[in-house]
């Protein structure tokens, strides 16, 4: 061998091992309630997250052989389990966290903010978080409770008008369960119309007072304002009251396990939806394809595409693509080059799965936009395009509940 060829393949060596000793692990912390209040929806939430990473590394998304790994731990709902797990976790590297938890995220929040580590609370967390001047780690990324509130609303008038008519909410008694009210009181000042709020004890096993009520006060639609088993209880309970199917809207928290415990009543159900359901997309396509078929999947294949599962994809795809826009400010990626790699997002929807989001400073919320779907009988069809509803409401709330948080801080 020629001393240029040996010259050669010694260079081409070294730049192999130099770019493998250069390729990162970013590594997210999904420290999440697997075993308390939040597993009706955790565990297929979780199963989408893993398996979207799982193909994010198949396809080398991030690029120069990065990849991106999930810490995954359960919490029980209890912030303490919580902030214990956040530590261990950002002593093992990880930047970014996902709680799915309200209770530890607002748990966390001061100190995740302090240490620069990104946490994201699509569904959950505080609404105003959206206001990234006052929360710059915060990244709700989805629509909040008041934009789901909002969508409801417009889906409501576009379709039957609301001047002069009557409103029910009929909610979990929990702040997250009254979260709309201030939405709904601007609302009706603005459109015309009146609502009353119908609330039942947690965890929701037993509303029949609550919709005795209700069916005294004849509504022309009803919001359902509440999670897991307690959303099939509402659905039920109001059929069984006169309510028919149509006038029913819930929040996003409404899912095909929910469908198949109200049974064949539940058709014509409507509810908000941030990400789309089914398997009829592309990401969740390749998912099939590079994930499950080859049995690396997480969890039972029967819930890839469902609602949740779907919706864990979604939040997945948005941080990874932030990921990947935040290592080109170079590495390693910090909380704040994330940061900066989400607020260099614009016109994101992986791949038809979700509106288009646009991160910015100024907006953690992505935009806000949503849809309105419909129970058909056997799956969730869109009855709605992908849009913000009231958008300058809702970000006039967002950004006065945001400055009493920064004044008492």
């Amino acid at each position: 061998m020629t001393f240029l060829r040996k010259l050669a393949l010694t260079t081409a060596l070294v730049a192999g091992l130099s770019a493998s000793a250069m390729a990162e692990d970013v590594k997210f912390g999904l420290l999440q309630d697997f075993t308390a209040v939040y597993t009706f929806v955790t565990g297929q939430y979780n199963q989408g997250q893993q398996d979207y990473l799982a193909l994010a590394n198949a396809e080398g998304i991030l690029g120069d052989g990065n990849t991106v790994t999930a810490i995954v731990r359960d919490t029980g709902n209890q912030p303490q389990r919580g902030i214990e797990a956040y530590n261990r976790a950002k002593e093992e590297g990880a930047i970014l966290f996902d709680f799915l938890s309200t209770p530890v995220s607002a748990a966390i929040l001061d100190q995740a903010s302090a240490d620069k580590n990104i946490v994201i609370t699509p569904a959950h967390g505080r609404g105003d978080a959206s206001d990234g001047t006052v929360f710059p780690y915060v990244f709700p990324m989805m629509p909040t409770y008041w934009a789901q509130a909002a969508a409801l609303i417009e889906y409501m008038k576009e379709t039957g008008g609301l001047e002069g008519k009557k409103i029910a909410i009929v909610h979990i008694d929990s702040p997250f369960g009254r979260e709309p009210g201030p939405i709904l009181d601007a609302l009706a000042k603005q459109e015309g119309f009146e609502f009353q709020a119908f609330p039942y004890a947690s965890p929701g096993n037993e509303q029949a007072a609550a919709w005795s009520e209700v069916r005294r006060y004849r509504p022309d639609y009803v919001l359902i304002w509440g999670a897991g088993g307690g959303q099939a209880v509402s659905v039920r309970t109001a059929i069984q009251n006169g309510i028919r199917p149509e006038q029913i809207h819930s929040v996003i928290w409404l899912a095909e396990t929910d469908a198949a415990n109200v049974g064949p009543q539940m058709k014509g159900v409507k509810r908000f939806e941030a990400t789309a359901a089914g398997t009829d997309h592309p990401i969740i396509q390749r998912i099939q394809e590079k994930v499950i078929t080859p049995g690396k999947g997480s969890g039972d294949q029967a819930n890839v595409g469902n609602s949740y599962y779907n919706l864990g994809v979604a939040t997945m795809a948005v941080a990874v693509e932030a990921a990947r826009l935040g290592l080109e400010g170079g590495q390693p990626l910090t909380g704040d080059t994330l940061k900066a790699g989400f607020e260099k997002i614009s016109g994101f929807d992986a791949e038809g799965l979700m509106p288009p989001v646009t991160y910015t400073a100024e907006d953690h919320q992505g935009g806000g936009a949503g849809r309105v779907s419909e129970w058909d009988g056997e799956k969730w069809v869109p009855v709605s395009d992908w849009k913000a509803a009231y958008p300058d409401l809702i970000r006039t709330v967002i950004e006065e509940s945001a400055a009493k948080y920064k004044e008492g801080n």
